[in-house]
């Protein structure tokens, strides 16, 4: 059976799609997130505006139009200004009249991982390599979001595999922790997408992933627990089946790094 598209529904856009119609201060970061200067096969990354464009909306793409997202800034500073009415400011006031437009832009930025392309990330960063001990990737800082009250989670990620002939390119790991902590987040998920993606990618013997992070829905609101601190762990292959492994990963996690 032949099945013909509906010729009144639009394609779904690729990801280039998606990215060329973000604002240039977000194309710049996910260019900046999937590749390396100099590296073979990356573009030019976009020049992002200065700070001060960003807050005053001075920022602009090709046709000279404000950057933003096609469709969606409107819709997106119409519910900040509601938000600010609600909790009853005055959305025109001097010191909010601008913020809709801030928050909008910051949001973009924060969920930049949506828009980051797995392949162009790794860019054939992966290398045969006659090692098969452990590797560790550890002390990597990450920011992301809380799905559940928007508001950040922040702290530190160190990631483990043993290689199967294959290793990837150092700066690669840091760089998809980055990837999935710009998105609207849980860290249980997080952490799981991570070792989930490094499995996929290159095939080592196993995975071994340990996410430690101070979130603000604890410490600002609800409970209010300053210094509480959330670790997740996700483990594949040889961390989830052998003992020895698993704690050879958690004793490299104790160790300091040597003084500079």
């Amino acid at each position: 059976m032949t099945i013909t598209p509906n010729p009144g529904r639009r394609p779904h856009p690729t990801v280039a799609d998606r990215v060329e119609r973000l604002p240039e201060h977000v194309r710049a970061l996910v260019t900046e997130i999937e590749t390396e200067i100099g590296e073979e096969g990356a573009e030019p990354a976009i020049q992002a505006p200065t700070p001060a464009e960003v807050i005053e909306g001075r920022a602009s793409g090709p046709d000279g139009q404000a950057a933003r997202l096609e469709g969606d800034a409107f819709a997106v500073e119409a519910a900040v200004r509601q938000i600010l009415a609600e909790i009853g400011e005055d959305p025109d006031r001097p010191g909010l009249v601008a913020t809709p437009r801030r928050v909008h832009r910051m949001y973009a930025e924060l969920t930049a991982g949506y828009h980051v392309d797995p392949a162009r990330l790794i860019n054939g960063a992966i290398f045969d390599v006659d090692y098969s001990e452990m590797v560790v990737v550890k002390d990597i800082p990450f920011y992301s979001l809380c799905e559940h009250h928007l508001l950040p989670f922040f702290g530190s990620a160190a990631v483990a595999y043993i290689p199967r002939g294959k290793v990837i390119g150092l700066s690669k790991i840091p760089r998809i922790v980055e990837m999935y902590a710009r998105r609207l987040q849980v860290q249980e998920r997080m952490t799981q997408q991570i070792a989930d993606f490094l499995m996929d990618t290159i095939d080592p013997m196993g995975v071994g992933v340990v996410l430690e992070a101070t979130h603000l829905c604890a410490v600002m609101r609800g409970v209010k627990k300053s210094g509480t601190v959330m670790t997740t762990s996700a483990v594949l292959g040889v961390f989830r089946r052998r003992d020895r492994t698993r704690a050879e990963f958690f004793s490299h996690l104790e160790r300091r790094p040597p003084e500079p």
